[in-house]
């Protein structure tokens, strides 16, 4: 496996869409004790908001569940989306790391040994909605923290049952739907920083390539060849997550959330919303706040 150095020069492009100067280092000295013969399970909640991690990876799986924002993860191939109410599985020795610009977030994260004859579910790394009991579940270990072995009978096979429970998941498959290869070219990384910070504007691609001093031809063809999509499907990537965003901060209507992302029209950010989350943006919403 490689390095933390090596895997910190490999993520180092990722870094740039960061702004770190807004977010607070999440203690990263438990690690350590993640990587203990007997640390079977280990729970760390971070419940600030404004967070960042280092560039890391652990022996033991972990699951990250976000209550009340969204945390973005980076592993080397693709950002990830994590909104609220959604958990990710990270199986073991992924190098990744994590942040999030939402206040209000709450990050609950387990670590997991990786057991004997696990089933596939526990290999992919992968985003999925949470049902009501799976939820309780994750909120009723808001004050534990640190290590749990065998001695700690009632929580060790508390989190037995909890992880027992997500294995239900695959059944279902209900990964969150956005999540793509981010640039490792500094051109395109320069172009997503502006995208990202200039949502509001139409952004088509030709005003974008003219704003970068290039052709529309040239812009195009570095999307498909270096991410493997184009423009557009990048664009609405970027747009939706950040609406997600602003449904969750409560401060806005729907429509005004739809001018800020760019969309000129009501009906049509609900035409793109529902067709990439699967449900309209009303209903998503209700669901961000926990109202079924």
């Amino acid at each position: 496996m490689e390095s933390i150095c090596e895997n910190r020069k490999r993520f180092a492009h990722l870094r740039h869409f960061e702004n770190s100067s807004y977010l607070y280092p999440m203690d990263d000295s438990h690690f350590k004790i993640v990587e203990e013969d007997d640390t079977e399970f280990y729970v760390y909640h971070v419940l600030t908001g404004n967070i960042t991690t280092d560039i890391h990876y652990h022996s033991s799986a972990q699951l990250v569940y976000a209550e009340g924002g969204i945390v973005h993860v980076f592993t080397d191939k693709k950002h990830w989306y994590l909104p609220a109410r959604h958990f990710m599985w990270v199986p073991a020795g992924t190098p990744h790391y994590i942040f999030s610009t939402s206040p209000k977030v709450d990050l609950y994260n387990f670590y997991f040994k990786k057991e004997e004859n696990e089933s596939g579910f526990f290999d992919e790394i992968n985003i999925y909605s949470v049902n009501n009991l799976l939820r309780e579940m994750i909120l009723y270990t808001k004050e534990w923290n640190g290590k749990i072995t065998k001695n700690d009978s009632s929580q060790y096979y508390f989190l037995k049952a909890l992880k027992s429970v997500l294995q239900e998941k695959k059944h279902k498959h209900v990964a969150f739907p956005i999540q793509h290869p981010f640039p490792k070219d500094e051109t395109l990384l320069k172009i997503a920083k502006y995208i990202h910070a200039n949502l509001e504007k139409p952004l088509t691609i030709d005003s974008t390539a003219k704003e970068f001093g290039m052709s529309t031809r040239t812009l195009s063809r570095k999307f498909q060849e270096i991410l493997g999509m184009n423009y557009v499907r990048f664009l609405r990537a970027l747009r939706i997550t950040r609406s997600l965003e602003l449904m969750l901060e409560g401060k806005y209507n729907m429509y005004e959330i739809a001018m800020m992302v760019g969309y000129n029209s009501l009906s049509s950010f609900s035409n793109i919303f529902k067709k990439i989350i699967g449900v309209a943006p009303t209903e998503y919403q209700r669901k961000l706040r926990g109202n079924k």
